[in-house]
Parts: C-alpha cells; structure tokens; sequence
C-alpha cells in the first residue's frame, strides 16, 4: 500500500510540474489599441540644409511591449507623422528617451502580467512564468538588489537582440540617424556589429544607428547612474564618452543624468562635438515640478554646486544642461512619457542652440524639433 501511495503521490507531482511547465510556455495575445497620435510640442530654427535633432517622446504603456510589432508600429506612426510635416530627411538625428529599450524585458509575457497594475505584480508573473530562466539569473545577479538584477538578467540576450530590431529597423526604414535611447544590459558589446549581452555588471547603454541600419561606435555607458538606479546599476567610467560622425555633423550622448555633469561636456568638447543628445527619463507622478533630488550617492556630484531640494527638478535639468553645454553645439533632451503599471514618466523635453528652448506641458505624444 505504502508503495502505491508513493506511486501515485509521484505521479501527481509529475503531472502538477508537467502542467506547471506547459503553463508557464503560453504566452496567448489579445487585441490591443493603441494612441498613435503625436503633438509638434517645439519647432525652432529655420531649415538650412545642415539637418535637424528631432525629439520624440512617445506615451508608452505596457501592452506596447507585448510584442515588438506594437513597438514598431507606434514608433513608426510617430516618424511617419514627423515625415508629413517635413521634419525627417537624410541629415536628421533622432533621439528617444532613456529606458525605451530596458522595457523590453516585458516583451512575449503572458497577457495578464500587462492587466496588473502594480510593477511588483508585473515581476511576480514574470518569475513564475519563466521559473528556469528567473533561478539562473537570481544564481548570477549581482549589486544591492539582486531581484531587480534578475529580472534584467534573466531576458538579456532577448532584449538584446530586440532592441537592435526594432530601433536598427527604424533607422533603416526612414533613413536617419537614430539615438536609440537607452537599454540596461550586463557588460554589453558589439560581435561584428550585433549586439551581445555579456555576463557581468548591469550597465545602462545607448546605441546610436546610421540611415542604413547599422550601428555606429560602440555602447555609450552611462557615466553617473542617479540614486534610483545605482542598486544594481554600474556606473560606465571604464568607456568615457564618445563622438560620432554623422550626416548632421559630430555627435555624442550622454544618458541621463550624465547631462548634469560638465566633466561629460568637457571630454566631448575635446573631440569637437556638435551635436548633444541626452535620452532622459523622470519617474513618479508629479516628480518633474517637484523638488530636485539629486545624485547624492555618486561623489562627483560635488562639482554641481546644487543641493537636493534647492530647486525643482525642472529647473534644475534646465539649469544642469545648460552649464556644462558648450558654446555653439547643439544639444536636446527627451523623455519617457506614459505609463509603465505605477511608473508613470514624467518630464517635457527641452532644447538648445545658442539658448535654451522648451515647450508648454501637454499631455500626449510629443516632437521636438531643432534646426541646425
């Protein structure tokens, strides 16, 4: 009897890991709608021939992460709408916010992880649903929040290759220059022009890609992450700043709050930089007209000569950018708008060209455009 219990219990638990195993393999989709409406929020500038930064800030949810067509598809109805209003042509940099591409984890999840509304909901469906892939990554995460590490980890070579897809297909598809705003990858790196996610520390990176889809330089790490991010966020001094040619003229980015700090401006302007492009990203309702919150935790935060909660964070991005950038080059910020579960994005992009230039808020998508 003991031996048939056994037998039978065994069985079960075959069938229950079985079944358990077939679940967490289904990934059905659903009808998604989605606003591919876009507002020219700031135009400046008289067309010269000499190009154009084009900012984009799209108002992105988490069913446009279902699957990349989504993605696609809305940024493209963005550009195509820029094209419309004569703003797209074979010397134009585009910029995307920062985290555009560290999303993409979300990517090919089951439906009900992209209904919930909380993140930390989000995440739980995300580990049971990919139980081998969640154990591995928490076995070689890495920083102070390991469980934030993992969920990276655990997709990396996905997003990877996702991110190249839809951001080099857009470059290629409209003929321009495109600041693929940034993507959190361990130790990423090009193998012959693809890009790899290697095994070490998270970084936050930018890739840039030429009018014909290719890509240019190599991953621009972020030099200082901001407070929210340095858990398990590496800062990427080891690879400082670059300069890339391109049709407009010479072109650098820095990510995030590396916009903040001169020592960033400093090593561009001496590889006679133009072009500025700064993927930016403000989390938390409210957060953009709140107080400024620093960047405390990194130690060359003392050349900013500003104290959290001295301004609001509006003004001190304004304030921030503008005192490093050098005289003559062209520079744009762009964020991540929408709502991602409870992270809502916040900020309203700004430019500048002998001046600083931005727009009144609005709620929706939005364009940005300089002429160089």
């Amino acid at each position: 009897m003991r031996k048939l219990l056994s037998g039978a219990l065994a069985l079960v638990l075959l069938a229950a890991i079985g079944g358990y195993l077939l679940w967490a393999e289904q990934r059905p989709e659903g009808h998604y709608l989605s606003d591919l409406r876009v507002e020219l929020a700031l135009s400046t500038g008289i067309p010269s021939g000499q190009g154009n930064l084009l900012g984009i800030e799209p108002l992105l949810y988490p069913g446009d992460y279902q699957n990349l067509t989504r993605l696609h598809r809305k940024l493209a109805a963005y550009l195509e709408q820029a094209r419309v209003q004569g703003l797209v042509n074979e010397r134009t940099v585009v910029v995307l916010p920062e985290h555009i591409g560290t999303w993409l984890w979300a990517r090919g999840e089951k439906p009900e992880m992209y209904q919930v509304p909380h993140l930390r909901e989000a995440h739980q469906w995300l580990e049971l649903s990919n139980p081998l892939r969640y154990g591995l990554a928490m076995f070689a995460a890495q920083g102070d929040d390991r469980r934030a590490d993992a969920h990276l980890r655990m997709k990396a070579g996905q997003m990877a290759a996702d991110y190249q897809k839809v951001f080099g297909d857009l470059a290629k598809e409209f003929g321009v220059t495109l600041v693929a705003g940034s993507i959190v990858l361990p130790e990423p790196y090009l193998d012959h022009g693809v890009l790899r996610a290697g095994s070490g520390a998270l970084y936050n990176s930018s890739l840039v890609f030429a009018g014909d889809g290719s890509v240019l330089g190599q991953p621009q790490r972020q030099q200082y992450p901001d407070s929210n991010m340095r858990r398990f966020i590496e800062p990427g001094t080891a690879t400082p700043p670059q300069v890339l040619d391109t049709p407009a003229g010479r072109l650098g980015v820095l990510v995030g709050s590396d916009g903040w700090y001169p020592s960033n401006y400093q090593q561009l302007a001496g590889q006679q930089v133009q072009l500025i492009a700064n993927p930016a990203f403000v989390g938390g309702q409210g957060s953009w007209a709140g107080p400024w919150r620093g960047n405390r935790h990194q130690p060359a935060s003392v050349e900013l000569n500003l104290r959290p909660g001295q301004i609001n964070e509006d003004q001190a991005w304004y304030r921030l950018n503008q005192g490093g950038l050098p005289a003559g080059v062209a520079s744009m910020s762009v964020f991540l708008r929408g709502q991602l579960w409870e992270v809502r994005g916040e900020g309203l992009g700004f430019a500048s060209l002998n001046g600083l230039h931005h727009a009144s808020a609005s709620h929706g998508a939005r364009l940005l455009n300089l002429w160089l």
